[in-house]
């Protein structure tokens, strides 16, 4: 009797072994689950931020570091917009005021004739010029008779003893009258750009063409028929589906305006 009730408690230890590891191992099993989701989910999210997103919480979170520089000015009883301005040099000032009038001035962007859209075409053109001061400075050292490399060393506090003055000659005549031309010279279309100045002509060029492939200008008194859309995201939407399905729909759509559809 002892012995049959020892193997009974043995057997029913065995199956209790048995069944917490089952437990162990569905705990397991779940955990594992649990954290492949959530692996999954968040690189989704990730996946699912773009670039304008980024763009929009970055934004988001200089706002919320403005009103906290705010507040804690408002804490100790100063001026936000003082204590923000002291973190700005003067140079830095007249630039951002600079850039306000300019862009003050050019607000204006409606057609009013072709002079004043070439000269709105020709100052933004200026933006994007970038003089070669290096050249320049060559140029300069040969038409005033200074030695290389004296421009790009040339130090104002030490004052024009510094300069040194090669002897005149006949290509040094030549740089001045290059270098300084007026209405009364006779040189011309002897200036040769660097390749570099070739490429930068041509990527602007090749910008511009393909902004202006790009470009669609809205036609607010276009006539476009009949009015089947309630919005713009709908009416685009049905220009869509008209340039597919148009050529099977116009006689049916036809009959039923006419009252002889089938």
């Amino acid at each position: 009797m002892d012995d049959n009730e020892s193997e009974a408690g043995s057997s029913k230890l065995t199956l209790a072994d048995r069944k917490a590891k089952m437990d162990q191992l569905r705990k397991r099993l779940a955990a594992s689950s649990r954290a492949n989701r959530h692996s999954l989910v968040e690189e989704s999210t990730k996946l699912k931020v773009t670039a304008r997103d980024a763009a929009r919480l970055e934004r988001q979170r200089k706002l919320a570091e403005t009103l906290r520089e705010k507040a804690d000015a408002e804490a100790r009883g100063e001026d936000a917009d003082r204590s923000k301005n002291w973190e700005y040099t003067i140079e830095e000032n007249d630039a951002w005021e600079k850039k306000l009038a300019r862009k003050k001035r050019r607000a204006d962007f409606e057609f009013h004739n072709d002079a004043h859209a070439a000269r709105r075409r020709y100052k933004k053109d200026l933006d994007l010029i970038k003089p070669d001061l290096v050249a320049y400075n060559q140029q300069k050292e040969i038409a005033m008779g200074l030695a290389p490399g004296t421009l790009s060393t040339f130090d104002a506090k030490s004052g024009p003893s510094s300069l040194q003055v090669a002897p005149s000659t006949l290509e040094q005549q030549l740089a001045a009258e290059n270098l300084y031309r007026d209405a009364n010279t006779l040189m011309y279309g002897d200036s040769k750009p660097s390749e570099d100045a070739i490429d930068r002509m041509v990527s602007k060029i090749n910008k511009d063409i393909d902004k202006k492939g790009k470009f669609s200008r809205k036609r607010l008194n276009e006539d476009e028929g009949d009015i089947t859309y309630i919005n713009e995201a709908n009416r685009v939407f049905n220009k869509k589906i008209a340039r597919y399905y148009d050529k099977y729909t116009t006689e049916i759509r036809a009959s039923f305006e006419r009252g002889t559809a089938l």
